[in-house]
């Protein structure tokens, strides 16, 4: 009989945003690479920023896992699949362990931690608490019986003598005591925290986990979690029947590595390329992610890019984009200044202080190029500091029954064969076998 391995993992749950999840994760994450495991990461929700952290320190492709995107099957496909050839898998949480969708427990971590049958670490933030730390820790411990929370890691202990007051009053596995140290937190901004490649990696992270926190008892925690199967180690791509374009940069850096496979298992060949340093490269279509268009939006005005792919549109190529890449496409994108964008789609777009989309997005096509399914369900999120104006004359693909849109529940500004939203979606099957069958069609035409 074969023997099928299964998956050592482990949860980095919190009791809020903000209390350190992120921190101790990267740390763990660190720590074992640094031992020498190979090591799968995992975050809980939508959020495309935590995984390039991730990705560094583990040089694996960091995944998302939400519920509500991808359904608990696709959070167990996922999960498997992606963790094809490591030895344990780390999954960062989202907002507090119980935090789920509309204040319940739906896409929560603790929802996923059901899911995979994944016990978990609680970090707890310590400071200005001593005994009271461990009423909040008893609390997440009973809130919902079942949970397997294998011990605590109390961030932000300010002295030793900080420490000896917690350790006195402990009733739950302490797994750390992590003191606070100046320059561990990543630099944040209005999309939340800086992207991996914008930082510098936080020296000694690992080792400050491997002194202050037993990663042994980490590993073994995981190592009880219940048999889960690994997935297969070579995915399968279909034949290349088109070459779609990543706009892949600084400006466009949100893109759910899920979404990328799918294109490629449709039969899509991927060119990354960026429009802000290169040529137009030669493709059958475009996909333009969300970012920071806004930060660099005076270099995209001047790159020779621009002016490609309106071109490009105007020959009938398909456009696919998603939140930043919709600010790119609309005629103008207004800063600090008023900035002449792609011009692609009938629309100003402007940045604003306040946020004026956070959450899930729910809707169905309606309609729309070739691009656009017929019909069917899209799911994903919108984050946003911006706002579009589009011409009275304006199309949509997309009505939404949950999230704003771009005007009132529509979405999907779509004309000619470019389609651009503010819902950054979770891509099913059948929207990436119609981006890949329109650029074919280009492609043969």
């Amino acid at each position: 009989m074969i023997r099928i391995p299964s998956i050592p993992r482990i949860v980095i749950a919190g009791t809020h945003s903000g209390c350190g999840k992120t921190t101790v994760a990267r740390g763990i994450m660190e720590a074992l690479t640094r031992r020498g495991y190979t090591v799968q990461p995992f975050k809980v929700g939508p959020d495309f920023i935590d995984p390039t952290h991730h990705s560094a320190i583990c040089r694996r492709v960091s995944r998302n896992l939400d519920a509500f995107m991808m359904g608990e099957n696709g959070v167990v496909e996922t999960f498997r699949r992606a963790s094809a050839g490591a030895e344990i898998a780390v999954i960062e949480g989202v907002m507090g362990m119980y935090d789920g969708v509309d204040g319940g427990d739906f896409a929560s971590t603790a929802h996923v931690m059901r899911i995979l049958s994944a016990p978990a670490l609680l970090v707890a933030d310590a400071r200005g608490m001593s005994r009271s730390v461990h009423a909040l820790v008893k609390g997440f411990l009973e809130f919902e019986p079942g949970m397997r929370i294998g011990g605590v890691v109390f961030n932000r202990i300010g002295s030793p003598r900080h420490r000896e007051l917690i350790d006195c009053g402990r009733t739950a596995p302490a797994i750390g005591y992590l003191p606070r140290t100046p320059g561990l937190e990543i630099e944040s901004r209005h999309l939340g925290l800086a992207m991996a490649h914008e930082t510098a990696p936080s020296a000694g992270l690992g080792e400050l986990m491997e002194e202050h926190c037993d990663i042994d008892q980490v590993i073994r925690i995981a190592g009880e979690a219940p048999f889960l199967p690994r997935g297969d180690a070579e995915e399968q791509k279909g034949s290349a029947r088109a070459r779609i374009g990543i706009a892949r940069d600084e400006a466009f850096c949100f893109y759910y590595q899920d979404n990328l496979d799918l294109l490629e298992r449709s039969g899509a060949r991927l060119v990354p390329f960026s429009p802000l340093r290169d040529d137009f490269p030669e493709v059958d279509a475009v996909y333009i992610g969300g970012g920071y268009p806004e930060l660099y939006a005076a270099a995209l005005e001047s790159s020779s890019c621009r002016d490609r792919i309106a071109k490009a549109t105007s020959d009938g190529m398909p456009v696919y984009a998603e939140c930043g890449g919709l600010l790119y496409l609309c005629e103008s994108l207004e800063t600090d200044r008023t900035h002449r964008m792609a011009g692609v789609l009938p629309a100003d777009a402007w940045m604003t202080e306040k946020v004026q989309a956070l959450g899930y997005s729910d809707g169905d096509w309606s309609g729309g190029p070739t691009l656009a399914p017929l019909s069917g369900r899209i799911l994903g999120h919108e984050f946003h500091y911006s706002q579009v104006e589009c011409r009275q004359d304006a199309r949509f693909a997309i009505s939404l029954t949950r999230g704003r849109g771009i005007a009132s529940g529509k979405d999907g500004l779509y004309a000619g064969e470019s389609l651009a939203a503010y819902t950054h979606a979770y891509f099913p099957a059948s929207f990436a076998s119609s981006l890949v069958e329109a650029a074919s069609a280009y492609r043969r035409a």
